[in-house]
């Protein structure tokens, strides 16, 4: 069985990251996606709300897993047993970021944890947590952006 790990923040959960989910969740046979809990940044929502957020949009995913981490993605990568990581590219600055994320992954693990990168469905592209929580900050329409339970919980979040 073949299966991978989706790491990310995931604050707030976006349609771009359930593109990736879902596509990711066809060429896997099981897929782990995992909310990282970095202490470097101070999120909107807490690990436990954006598990629940992301439990909630893929329930009909039977292949798809979500969990949560802390620390290095290689490490939590051997405890799972998972040796590829996906991540998602929306640009070409994603990718020098990204691409140097993964050799420093591949290095360190010592070629056991690969990364497989999925390009962002076009109609997606200009999304960004960041840019969704700004616009909902001063209560626009994120309906393109975000499913609508997701929407309800940034909105309450900044007392709309």
């Amino acid at each position: 069985m073949k299966a991978a790990i989706y790491p990310g923040s995931f604050d707030p959960l976006t349609y771009g990251h359930l593109d990736i989910i879902k596509r990711s969740s066809e060429i896997f046979d099981e897929l782990i996606v995992s909310v990282l809990d970095n202490k470097k940044k101070t999120p909107l929502f807490s690990v436990e709300e954006r598990v629940k957020m992301l439990e909630e949009a893929t329930k009909d995913m039977p292949n798809v897993t979500v969990d949560s981490f802390s620390g290095l993605l290689i490490d939590y990568a051997k405890e799972k047993k998972v040796n590829v990581a996906i991540r998602g590219l929306r640009a070409i600055t994603d990718f020098e970021y990204e691409l140097q994320l993964a050799q420093m992954n591949q290095t360190l693990s010592e070629g056991a944890l690969e990364t497989m990168f999925l390009t962002t469905n076009l109609q997606y592209a200009y999304l960004s947590s960041s840019a969704v929580k700004e616009i909902a900050m001063f209560h626009g329409d994120i309906s393109r952006c975000v499913p609508e339970f997701v929407a309800e919980m940034l909105y309450k979040k900044f007392g709309h």
